[in-house]
């Protein structure tokens, strides 16, 4: 199941009446979030998963009075979207040895008097 955004339109004329219906639909298996929304604070915006909306609705028309469905729809994920890599060059910078400087040399310009070679 995928994840769905209900908002209910519900009879909420004071802040006691809010927290019941939110206290209400928070218990509600499957519920993530609830807000309040809406410019006279009169629609609950609920997301979850696997939510009955029909149960929702009658449970909030019991307890807390007039309730109605105003949108359902489905929630994508955001996470999923922002987890894509962006892609690579098709290049990749070459990778360089490099070796030390050879070690310091003595050098004793004496002349030999005899010579080994011959």
């Amino acid at each position: 199941m995928s994840k769905q955004k209900i908002v209910i339109n519900v009879n909420m004329p004071c802040a006691k009446s809010r927290s019941k219906a939110m206290e209400l639909v928070a218990k509600v298996t499957g519920v993530s979030s609830v807000g309040v929304t809406g410019d006279s604070k009169d629609r609950l915006e609920v997301i979850g998963e696997g939510v009955d909306t029909v149960c929702l609705v009658t449970c909030l028309r019991k307890k807390v009075g007039r309730a109605n469905i105003v949108l359902v729809e489905e929630v994508k994920d955001k996470k999923k979207e922002e987890k894509k890599r962006p892609e690579l060059p098709n290049w990749c910078p070459g990778y360089y040895y490099h070796h030390p400087p050879p070690a310091g040399m003595v050098v004793c310009e004496e002349p030999s008097s005899y010579c080994h070679i011959m």
